[in-house]
């Protein structure tokens, strides 16, 4: 019989000291139900922390402060102290200080996911003007966990359930995207893509959507050439390890409700995938970093400076940030254990077939129509 596995221990980065991360990481651990599900090692400070309880004094937020992995406390909220000395703590400026020490929380917090001592990382987020420097040389989280674990390529991917919204190109100003659209740039983020969607959330043959660079999707090349000597030839060459559909006009497919009838998007650019994304997500989206050998996810906002040390910061996608990092952990280790296992993996797949077959009136079982 097999043992129960320990509660996985999800780090948590504070984000810009000034910004509204340390606000929504007191709010959504007060609830203590999710203790639970996970062990929470939040890696700030204790003078930071007390700062911003002040500012929400209705909240029930306790923890145990540690600096030793092999001392944290499963049933309590952790704190791993990555700093005694005083900072200036000024809610709402863009500071150098905010950047500084949102740096070191993400740096040291992602030395511990590397190094095992946490099972999942979910970061509050930061300023990229402010995190600029000689030493952190980034234009956010995803390329800079990229580098830390020297892998070939990530994907920003926008999770909402099943709502999911990749893209091919992230922080990059608009004049420059379309040098960026290159065959195998695409094919490296549908490849990231459908592993992820196999592994981390459990499709089998997942279907994907690609979205054209240019209005109408290139209208046959009179808009722009990229479909017809980029996108679509990407698409040809994808569709021998995958499915996958498109290119599709962005202002359509979105307004048509087509996204519902894929497992996920692949974007062109930043604005073309999450301007929909947000307005869709209604507020409980989640930024997903796939094709890392470990898991990160964070709210799909920025730090809010106007709302900062007001105690109005909606911690809705925070909460969900954690809930998906928890259900991406299970995915991998239910996949990784059918692999190894595969008599389990047959017994869930008779099961799922079961259930996804109906009876039609002459008594015959037959299979949904899953076609698009």
């Amino acid at each position: 019989m097999s043992q129960p596995q320990q509660k996985p221990v999800i780090g948590v980065s504070v984000g810009d000291v000034n910004g509204i991360g340390m606000e929504l990481i007191i709010k959504t651990f007060s609830d203590t139900r999710l203790l639970e599900m996970c062990t929470p090692l939040i890696f700030g400070s204790n003078k930071l922390v007390n700062f911003y309880r002040k500012q929400s004094p209705e909240t029930n937020f306790s923890y145990q402060t540690t600096k030793e992995f092999s001392r944290i406390a499963h049933k309590q909220v952790n704190l791993f102290n990555c700093w005694e000395e005083d900072i200036s703590i000024v809610p709402g400026q863009l500071t150098d200080v905010g950047g500084t020490y949102a740096v070191k929380s993400l740096t040291m917090a992602v030395e511990a996911l590397r190094d095992k001592k946490i099972q999942g990382l979910v970061t509050a987020p930061l300023h990229k003007k402010n995190t600029q420097s000689a030493t952190f040389n980034f234009t956010g989280h995803t390329p800079y966990l990229k580098d830390a674990f020297k892998v070939n390529d990530v994907l920003m991917l926008m999770v909402s359930d099943n709502f999911r919204v990749g893209l091919v190109t992230e922080h990059v100003p608009v004049k420059d995207i379309a040098r960026y659209i290159t065959r195998e740039a695409i094919l490296s983020k549908l490849n990231i893509l459908r592993d992820s969607l196999v592994r981390d959330f459990g499709i089998d043959k997942p279907r994907i959507a690609v979205l054209g660079l240019n209005p109408h999707a290139g209208d046959e090349g009179l808009i722009g050439k990229e479909e017809e000597e980029i996108i679509k030839p990407a698409i040809k060459d994808a569709k021998h390890q995958m499915l996958v559909f498109g290119p599709y006009s962005a202002d359509a497919f979105f307004a048509r409700g087509y996204h519902n009838r894929f497992d996920a998007v692949l974007a062109m650019y930043h604005d073309q995938g999450l301007i929909p994304f947000k307005s869709l997500a209604s507020g409980e989206g989640v930024n997903f970093t796939a094709g890392l050998p470990m898991v990160r996810t964070s709210p799909d906002h920025g730090t809010a400076f106007d709302i900062a040390g007001k105690n109005k910061a909606d911690n809705t996608s925070f909460i969900a940030s954690i809930y998906t990092c928890l259900d991406i952990i299970r995915n991998r280790q239910e996949y990784d254990e059918n692999r190894q296992n595969p008599l389990k993996k047959m017994g869930a797949v008779v099961l799922a077939n079961a259930a996804d077959e109906k009876i039609d009136e002459s008594g015959r079982t037959t299979r949904r129509d899953l076609t698009f």
